[in-house]
């Protein structure tokens, strides 16, 4: 599917409720179908990535029933071996978290995915898993998918993460809830901390103190909830920039998890003058929710590094749009793992972008761009990346003439009716 806008756009204006959080639904949906007994969660994502877990998890006997489109009921059971092999499509969170899960599940499991999944890394994962006592076996002796699973007795580990990666950690804590003794894993970096937050909120027995992370199972099942899941910031990132970079634009975005692991991209973009506020803050008991508004604004360069590059690790491409029309020099470094996304990021956007007129260069660990540019209409490709797509639907307003986004089919694992959305805000887009 192709997906055509007209650029020069002006005056977008409105208020949107961005799908429900991507990486929350995903965790939520898991510890709702390790629990016994039914779940109600509201707000939840409903799009690719998900359809995805829920389909695994409907193999392993988990019943599932949408009240609409957002509100979903999930029966938890114990778990049963599947008839099939539970296939990810393209979801590394998916299954990243699943062999967390299904390590102490006492099932069989053979795990696979697309070819872009079949190539992700998954060695960073298994290892700390196999620590544990998983008995997890590749393809042909390699860590790579197909992988299969064996019944395993568990024991916690005390393991120092060495990346960021909150679905490594989130993979660790799951297994460490049925494994005997105390899990407890040091971070360097502080990655998005949704696992712990819904873990607390469940009673489970974890705790986090100074980048440490401490789970000490006592023996029990945390039980049913019922949980409202925010809106998703990574997508909203989207409808802010358009908000920012189309001239005389006001976009307000409510209901918004603002959690501070992942609020890196605001942050820059107010060290970039744009005009991005935050009026209304609060607490929904476990998760910090806001409303978002963004206006026209211009902007100035900037240089993402550090621990920085953890807190925005998925929108990398919006910003990537963004630094094209802010002046100045912008630099992202320390963020090589762009390149083990849905595409390579840093090559697919420097090929992209470079179509419509941006003056990009790849690095190895990021890439620099000068600006501002003025960009043109162009025939570009999404390479199967839903987050890439959205970025270049976004730089499509703002070019001179017609752009046409192949492949933006992708946009559903995480933004179902992204199209939409913007012509609801004024965007011409077909």
């Amino acid at each position: 599917m192709n997906l055509r806008m007209s650029g020069g756009a002006r005056g977008l204006k409105g208020e949107v409720r961005v799908p429900g959080d991507k990486s929350i639904s995903h965790r939520a949906i898991l510890l709702a179908g390790m629990t016994s007994g039914t779940s109600r969660l509201r707000g939840v994502l409903h799009a690719g990535v998900t359809r995805a877990l829920l389909g695994c998890l409907e193999q392993l006997g988990i019943e599932t029933e949408a009240l609409a489109a957002d509100d979903l009921l999930i029966l938890g059971r114990s778990w049963r071996t599947p008839g099939a092999v539970l296939e990810c499509a393209n979801s590394g969170a998916t299954m990243r978290m699943l062999l967390g899960a299904l390590s102490s599940a006492g099932v069989r499991a053979t795990l696979d995915g697309g070819e872009r999944l079949r190539q992700r890394p998954m060695s960073r994962v298994i290892d700390p898993l196999r620590q544990m006592g998983a008995s997890i076996t590749g393809q042909e002796g390699t860590d790579q998918p197909p992988l299969t699973l064996q019944a395993a007795r568990l024991h916690g580990i005390d393991y120092e993460m060495p990346i960021a990666s909150a679905q490594v950690k989130t993979a660790i804590l799951l297994a460490g809830l049925s494994a005997s003794g105390p899990t407890i894993l040091h971070e360097r970096a502080r990655s998005r901390d949704h696992t712990e937050r819904l873990m607390r909120r469940l009673g489970v027995p974890i705790r986090v103190m100074d980048g440490d992370i401490v789970l000490d199972p006592d023996g029990t099942s945390h039980a049913p909830f019922d949980l409202e899941i925010p809106g998703d910031l990574s997508s909203a990132a989207f409808l802010l920039a358009a908000g920012i970079l189309v001239p005389n634009s006001q976009i307000t975005l409510p209901m918004v998890g603002v959690n501070p692991t992942r609020t890196g991209l605001i942050d820059v973009l107010r060290e970039m003058g744009a005009d991005v506020r935050l009026p209304h803050l609060r607490q929904n008991g476990w998760e910090d929710v806001g409303t978002l508004v963004a206006r026209s604004s211009g902007l100035r360069s900037t240089s993402v590094s550090g621990d920085r590059v953890v807190r925005m690790i998925d929108e990398f491409p919006i910003f990537a749009v963004l630094a094209a029309q802010a002046e100045g020099v912008s630099v992202v470094s320390d963020a090589a793992e762009l390149r083990l996304k849905e595409s390579d990021r840093i090559a697919s956007l420097a090929d992209e972008l470079r179509r419509m007129g941006a003056a990009i260069e790849p690095r190895p660990d990021g890439f620099e761009i000068r600006g501002p540019t003025r960009l043109h209409g162009a025939a570009v490709d999404s390479h199967g990346d839903h987050r890439l797509a959205m970025a270049l639907t976004v730089a499509g307003l703002i070019a001179e003439g017609t752009t046409t986004i192949q492949g933006a089919e992708c946009i559903d694992e995480s933004y179902p009716g992204f199209g939409r959305v913007l012509a609801g805000l004024g965007a011409e887009v077909a």
